[in-house]
């Protein structure tokens, strides 16, 4: 059974840094491109950041400059610093994996995880 669980969400002062974590518990994604994305109530799901198997790294336009993705190896999770945070960056974030960073980057994905929620007061 594959299973991505993100984790590391919390409530925190604008300004603030949280550090997401996304791991897998069935596979090794080692091959897999990794990603981010939000949703917050109301709007439609938003790319955040993906990392391909090799590393590279795309952002969406929102979080350029204060978030920081990364994969230690196809071992460790993958990571998501959150550093700056604002208000409008309170969402359920969520973990995925696809074959393609592309893809991933276009909101496709081949394996879905739950959700971690991320407040951020002002």
């Amino acid at each position: 059974q594959v299973q991505l669980v993100a984790s590391g969400g919390g409530l925190v002062q604008a300004g603030g840094s949280l550090r997401l974590s996304c791991a897998d518990t069935g596979r090794t994604f080692s091959t897999y491109a990794m990603g981010w994305f939000r949703q917050a109530p109301g709007k439609e799901r938003e790319f955040v950041a993906a990392i391909s198997w090799s590393g590279i790294t795309s952002y969406g336009d929102s979080v350029k400059g204060r978030f920081t993705i990364s994969r230690a190896n196809a071992r460790n999770p993958v990571y998501l610093q959150m550093n700056s945070l604002k208000p409008e960056d309170t969402a359920v974030y969520y973990c995925a994996a696809c074959g393609r960073l592309d893809r991933l980057i276009q909101g496709e994905y081949d394996y879905w995880g739950q959700g971690t929620q991320v407040t951020v007061s002002s």
